[in-house]
C-alpha cells in the first residue's frame, strides 16, 4: 500500500485551488525564479541527485525481496545467499536512511534560504516606499507576503520540485520494472487508477471549497484579535461596555472554524481512506492473479511479492502527478505575489548624482511650489488594500504656487484651518512626498537632488502623535543615534524635561514603554519623542502641532522642553496653540495650499484679516488659558 508520507502529499496536491491554473503570469516569471534559484544550484544538483538515488533504491529493494522468495521457494542457492541479499536490503535501507536525511538538510537548506533571502528583498524594498504607500497599503496583506507567498514560494524549490521529480522518476522505475514482471498484472492495476482519482477529484474539490473558507474564517478571526488586543481596540470594548457583544460575536467565528475544521478532517480521511481501500484491493488482485498465474508457471512466486511491493510505489505517484499542474502554478503564483511588490517602484528615489545637504546651512525654501498626492496606482497595489475603489478625476491638487524662505535660525509657524495643507508643505522638506511643480531646498539644495541619509541627517520632525515602539526608553532614543553614550542619553532627557522622571522609574533607561508608547501619558511621549530629537541633534526642527491634544500642564513642560529643542536651530512650526506662534520671527497663514498672509504676530493682528480671525475665534481662548499658567 501507499505510504501514509505519499498519501498527506496527494491529500495536500488536491486541496490547492485549480483556479491559479487559469491566472496568466507575467513573462520572465519563470527566469526570474531560476535567478533566485543561482545560488543554491550546487545544493539543488546534490538534492535533484538524492532524490535519483532514493526512487532507484525504492525499486530496487522489491526486487531483491523477490529474489529472496524465489530462493526459498525453489530452495535455489545456499542460506548463506540469501542471507547476503538481506543484509544487502538492510544495507540499502541504512543507505536510504542517510539519503532521506541528508535529502531533508538539502531541502531545509534550499528552503530557508530561499524564504531569508525573498524576506530580505520585500523587507529592504518595503522600507523604501513613500508615506503614501503606508497610507493606503492594508499592514494584514503586506504582511502576508512576506510570510504566506514567500513560504509558498519557497515550496517550489523543495516540496514541489522534489515532489515532481521523485514521482516522476519512480513512476517511470516503477511501471517499467512492472511492465516486465507481468504486463498483464500491470495493465490491471492501472486500470484501477480512475477508480480513485475521479471521486478523488470531486472530494479535492469540496476541500478546494473548505480550505479557502477556513483561510478566510481564520483571517476574520486574527484581525478581530489583532483589533481588540491592542490598547486602543480594548480601550474601545473597556469604554463602550461591549466585552460580552464581543466574546460573544469571537466565540461565532470561531465555532464556525471549529465546524469547518471537523468538515475538513472527515473529507481528508475520507481520501485517505479510498487510497488505502485502493490500494488494498490493487494488492489483493496481484496476489489472487499473480498467484494464479505462479501455478499456471508464467510468474514466479518472488516476481508475485515484488510486484505487490512496486504496486505500493505506483498509485501515490500517479494521483500527485495528476494534479501536478495546480502544484506548479502555486508555487509559480506565490513567487509572482512576491515579485508583484518588488516590481513596485518606489516614488522616493535617491538621484544618481545626488550630492548632500551642506552642514552650515540650514536654510528652507520653497519656490514656486505645487502638490497633488500620487495616484493609487502610482503608490500602491490594489491586491494589497483591503477596499480599493477606481479613483476618477485624476490627483486633486493640495499647494498651489507656495513661496517662502526659512533663513537659518529662524523659526517660522504655518497657521490655517484643518485641511488647508499646512502638513503638507512640512512633509515636502524631509521628502516624504515629491513636489509636483517648483521645488523645495535645504541648503540650497534641491532635496530631489539631495542624498536621503544626509536629509535624514538635517531634519528632526515631532509629530502630534509621537509614535514609540513597543521597546525601552534607551532602545527608543538610540533610534535616533544609535552610538549615543549614556552621558548623552541622559543630557537628551535633561533637555526634554524628563530626565526626573525617568530616573524615579524602577527600571530607569530600561523601562519598556508598552505598545505606541501607551503606558506613557501624552505629555511624557512628547517629551521623549522631543529628547529623541535633542539626541540626533538635526539643524533643522519640524513641529507637526507637537501640543495639540495636551492639557495646560502637559503642554506647559512640553513647551519648556520645545524651548530647549528650538534654540539655534531652524524651525517649522505648524500652530496649534498661540503659545508657539508669538514669538516666531515669521507667521504663514495657509488657506486651500496657498500662503494668503504673512508676517509677524503683530504685524498680522493689525492687517485684521484672516489671522486676526484666527485669532479672535481660536487663539484668544488659547491665550487666556496658558500665558496665566506660563
Amino acid at each position: 500500500m501507499s505510504s501514509p508520507m505519499t498519501s498527506m502529499a496527494a491529500m495536500r496536491s488536491f486541496r490547492r485551488d485549480p483556479s491559479v491554473t487559469s491566472r496568466e503570469l507575467p513573462k520572465g516569471t519563470v527566469r526570474r525564479i531560476l535567478g533566485i534559484a543561482r545560488p543554491y544550484r550546487r545544493e539543488l544538483t546534490g538534492f535533484l541527485l538524492l532524490v535519483v538515488l532514493s526512487s532507484v533504491i525504492g525499486v530496487v529493494t522489491p526486487l531483491l525481496a523477490g529474489d529472496i522468495v524465489n530462493r526459498i521457494a525453489r530452495l535455489d542457492g545456499t542460506a548463506g545467499g540469501v542471507v547476503r541479499i538481506a543484509l544487502f536490503i538492510a544495507g540499502l535501507a541504512v543507505v536510504d536512511a542517510f539519503i532521506s536525511v541528508a535529502t531533508r538538510w538539502y531541502s531545509a537548506r534550499i528552503g530557508e534560504g530561499v524564504i531569508y533571502d525573498l524576506r530580505a528583498r520585500v523587507f529592504e524594498h518595503v522600507q523604501r516606499m513613500p508615506v503614501a504607500f503606508f497610507t493606503r497599503t492594508q499592514t494584514g496583506a503586506l504582511v502576508s507576503r512576506l510570510n504566506n507567498d514567500v513560504v509558498g514560494a519557497q515550496q517550489a524549490f523543495t516540496s514541489t520540485l522534489s515532489g515532481v521529480v521523485s514521482n516522476v522518476i519512480g513512476l517511470v522505475l516503477t511501471a517499467g520494472v512492472m511492465f516486465t514482471l507481468s504486463w498483464q498484472i500491470t495493465l490491471l492495476s492501472l486500470v484501477m487508477v480512475p477508480l480513485f482519482v475521479l471521486p478523488a477529484r470531486r472530494i479535492g474539490r469540496r476541500l478546494q471549497e473548505i480550505t479557502r473558507e477556513s483561510y478566510g474564517l481564520n483571517a476574520s478571526m486574527n484581525a478581530t484579535m489583532t483589533e481588540r488586543f491592542n490598547v486602543a481596540g480594548a480601550l474601545l470594548v473597556k469604554l463602550f461596555g461591549r466585552p460580552d457583544a464581543e466574546a460573544e460575536s469571537f466565540r461565532g467565528r470561531a465555532a464556525r472554524v471549529r465546524d469547518i475544521g471537523v468538515l475538513s478532517a472527515m473529507y481528508g480521511r475520507t481520501f485517505f481512506t479510498a487510497l488505502t481501500l485502493v490500494a488494498a484491493l490493487a494488492t489483493a488482485l496481484v496476489y489472487g492473479l499473480g498467484g494464479w498465474l505462479a501455478f499456471d508457471g508464467s510468474l514466479s512466486p518472488g516476481d508475485v511479492v515484488a510486484l505487490a511491493l512496486l504496486l505500493s510505489r505506483l498509485y501515490g505517484p500517479l494521483t500527485a502527478l495528476s494534479n501536478v499542474r495546480v502544484d506548479v502554478m502555486s508555487a509559480m503564483v506565490s513567487f509572482d505575489r512576491v515579485f508583484e511588490v518588488l516590481d513596485l517602484p518606489p516614488m522616493i528615489a535617491e538621484a544618481p548624482d545626488a550630492v548632500p545637504v551642506p552642514a552650515e546651512d540650514r536654510s528652507v525654501e520653497f519656490d514656486g511650489v505645487s502638490f497633488s498626492y500620487p495616484a493609487a496606482a502610482d503608490v500602491s497595489l490594489a491586491s494589497l488594500e483591503d477596499v480599493s475603489l477606481p479613483e476618477h478625476g485624476g490627483p486633486t491638487a493640495v499647494l498651489h504656487d507656495v513661496s517662502f524662505r526659512v533663513e537659518p535660525g529662524q523659526m517660522v509657524a504655518l497657521v490655517g484651518h484643518s485641511g488647508a495643507g499646512k502638513s503638507t508643505v512640512v512633509n515636502l522638506v524631509p521628502r516624504l512626498y515629491d513636489v509636483t511643480g517648483g521645488a523645495v531646498r535645504v541648503g540650497g539644495v534641491d532635496v530631489r537632488q539631495a542624498t536621503l541619509a544626509s536629509l535624514r541627517d538635517a531634519i528632526g520632525v515631532v509629530s502630534q502623535d509621537a509614535h514609540l515602539f513597543h521597546d525601552t526608553i534607551r532602545a527608543n532614543l538610540l533610534y535616533a543615534r544609535p552610538d549615543a553614550t549614556e552621558e548623552q542619553l541622559w543630557s537628551a532627557l535633561t533637555g526634554a524635561r524628563i530626565a526626573a522622571l525617568v530616573a524615579s522609574l524602577p527600571d530607569g533607561l530600561d523601562t519598556v514603554v508598552g505598545d505606541r508608547g501607551y503606558r506613557l501619558s501624552g505629555g511624557e511621549k512628547q517629551r521623549l519623542a522631543i529628547a529623541r530629537v535633542l539626541l540626533k541633534a538635526p539643524g533643522i526642527v519640524i513641529l507637526d502641532e507637537a501640543t495639540a491634544h495636551l492639557d495646560s500642564e502637559s503642554e506647559v513642560a512640553v513647551q519648556h522642553a520645545l524651548d530647549t529643542a528650538l534654540a539655534g536651530r531652524t524651525s517649522l512650526v505648524i500652530a496649534h496653540r498661540l503659545s508657539t506662534i508669538r514669538s516666531a520671527d515669521q507667521i504663514l497663514v495657509v488657506d486651500d495650499g496657498r500662503v494668503v498672509e504673512s508676517g509677524t504676530h503683530e504685524e498680522l493682528l493689525a492687517l485684521g484679516r484672516r489671522y486676526a480671525d484666527l485669532y479672535r475665534t481660536q487663539f484668544a481662548d488659547g491665550e487666556r488659558r496658558t500665558v496665566p499658567v506660563a
